[in-house]
């Protein structure tokens, strides 16, 4: 699939701080420490709908990452898929009695004009599951010639059996190191968010499905193990391991996804490699809600991005709005909130046109806020101090506000 164009990136005088990120498999702050190419995954969208505040504040994150990376001369090598086929996406092009392929594709594309909207720098490589469907399906295969997979026969509706694959958790002895919970919490979390602990005949309640053999009136795609299609957490350590390598620097996206999907992608890759941990950091984008309540497609209450901008908001002062709080933090989204943004854009927008003393001291300490688990609270309460001083410059602060928090004053 295609990305999305670049904003361009100011290159900022000065000494970049480099950057130190919390890890969700140690509970800690500590230093990313990429080589010459920093390897960086995220999970994307599935899209039978774009792109709501969660999603845009979980890429928001991750694009700061990017930007302290860069800032501090390191090659980025980023991907991002799409996951373009699974049961969400189906049941709802047969709702609205759509194709799903179409409305796949046009929600993506709708993504796109999204992070191009927020200045989001693109990944180098945006693939569908569907695209990489070839290197899934041998992902699938290896697993089970290793035994790490295993097939249980599960009977659909109408009784008839289908023999789909598992993958055994004890294949690998660290299952359970990403997230950090205990077999309570991962049982709970599985059921929730997709999993089947229930389903009779799996060696393990948290085994995950990696191939569904092929149902009445379903897509499927020829394979080894039959017609059929993958599960979810195949695809991300297929797509992630082809073109990062299997031991990355940051695999990210929202705190809904540390369990299951991150836990058993990072546990697919390594037992594709046999070599663990699948990253150096796991990184996780608190939740979104509105006016107090959680946002979610089941309560209708989700705000997207392309119904603000369609109202006139400002991109950038949306993209500001999302940064006011620590990317880890679980808040809220509120008229006020975006009222605040708009209001303080229109500061910072002001003092940039200034002509003033030196701010050297200004962007290093922008820079030191995001350095520091990408700070954003205290980094906006530095750029507003400046933009209260008269007497700087604004020349300077604008590009570095552009480069390291994607908002561009000028």
């Amino acid at each position: 699939m295609q990305s999305w164009p670049a904003p361009k990136l100011p290159v900022v005088p000065g000494v970049p701080v480099p950057l130190r990120l919390y890890d969700s498999a140690t509970r800690t702050v500590k230093p990313t420490e990429p080589e010459d190419v920093a390897t960086l995954y995220v999970c994307g969208i599935t899209p039978y709908d774009a792109t709501h505040l969660g999603h845009a504040a979980t890429y928001l994150a991750f694009d700061l990452v990017q930007r302290v990376w860069r800032d501090n001369r390191f090659d980025v090598h980023y991907v991002q898929n799409a996951t373009d086929i699974d049961d969400p996406l189906l049941e709802r092009a047969e709702r609205d009695g759509v194709d799903w392929q179409e409305l796949a594709a046009s929600q993506i594309q709708l993504f796109r004009e999204d992070m191009e909207a927020l200045r989001v720098l693109p990944p180098r490589d945006y693939i569908g599951a569907v695209e990489a469907m070839p290197e899934i399906i041998r992902a699938v295969k290896q697993l089970m010639e290793s035994g790490a997979a295993y097939r249980i026969d599960v009977p659909d509706a109408d009784g008839e059996l289908h023999a789909d694959v598992y993958y055994d958790v004890r294949s690998t002895d660290a299952f359970g190191y990403e997230s950090g919970y205990d077999r309570g919490t991962m049982l709970r979390l599985f059921a929730e968010r997709g999993g089947d602990p229930d389903r009779p005949g799996k060696r393990d309640a948290l085994d995950a499905l990696l191939w569904r053999m092929e149902r009445p009136g379903e897509p499927a795609w020829d394979s080894p193990m039959g017609p059929g299609r993958p599960g979810w957490h195949i695809e991300c350590a297929a797509i992630a391991g082809n073109r990062l390598g299997y031991t990355i620097d940051l695999q990210g996206g929202g705190s809904d996804l540390i369990y299951p999907h991150h836990e058993c992608s990072a546990a697919h890759a390594e037992a594709l490699s046999g070599r663990p941990p699948f990253a150096r950091h796991y990184t996780h984008a608190g939740m979104i809600g509105l006016d107090g309540e959680k946002m979610s497609k089941s309560r209708g209450n989700l705000v997207f991005v392309s119904q603000l901008r369609r109202e006139g908001v400002d991109p950038m002062a949306i993209r500001l709005a999302l940064l006011s709080r620590h990317y880890r933090e679980d808040r809220f989204w509120t008229a006020a909130t975006l009222d605040e943004a708009v209001e303080r854009l229109a500061r910072w927008r002001a003092a940039a046109q200034r002509f003033g003393f030196d701010t050297t001291e200004v962007v290093a300490k922008l820079r030191s806020a995001l350095g520091n688990d990408l700070d954003t609270v205290k980094a906006i309460k530095v750029v507003d101090q400046w933009a209260q001083n008269s007497s700087l410059g604004g020349a300077q602060v604008a590009a570095a506000v552009d480069a390291l928090l994607g908002i561009r004053l000028v």
